[in-house]
């Protein structure tokens, strides 16, 4: 899909167009979260953010100790 120009309205609000929702399947009730990536403004669903975070966190070497780590980051705070 082409950009589509959107206008700020009263308050801050926009409207997405019912192509763009209809694209992204979101529906009255969609929890959207907002993000700034430089100079954009960056939209996502909240379901789709926590399918990234639990990608990022689903494969952790058997030889790496989270728990350790953390300990060891804390102690390298206090030196």
């Amino acid at each position: 899909m082409t950009g589509i120009m959107l206008r700020l309205g009263e308050q801050g609000r926009m409207v997405i167009p019912v192509e763009l929702r209809k694209e992204l399947g979101l529906e009255v009730g969609t929890e959207l979260v907002a993000t700034i990536e430089g100079d954009r403004l960056i939209l996502e669903t909240r379901k789709a953010v926590l399918s990234k975070l639990k990608n990022l966190f689903a494969v952790v070497p058997s030889d790496i100790s989270l728990a350790d780590e953390l300990i060891a980051d804390r102690r390298a705070e206090h030196e």
